[in-house]
């Protein structure tokens, strides 16, 4: 059974993995399992987004740049 959730309005995709997962470091881990969402910053309400747990090697080099402090 896939995991997902819907967004409420003004969610963003590193709030999102934040309150899914923990940690905004899986934000890119978000974002490539769901790849029709990727021109979204700011989500409207009712958006369903898929959620797999991450893997457990999850490396985060696929941070967006804007969250690894460089």
């Amino acid at each position: 059974m896939a995991k997902t959730y819907t967004t409420q309005q003004g969610d963003a995709w590193d709030a999102i993995a934040y309150q899914v997962y923990g940690d905004e470091k899986y934000t890119g881990w978000l974002m490539q399992n769901n790849f029709p969402q990727l021109d979204t910053f700011v989500f409207d309400a009712g958006v369903v987004l898929q959620t797999p747990d991450p893997p457990e090697d999850h490396d985060t080099t696929d941070t967006p740049i804007w969250r690894t402090g460089t």
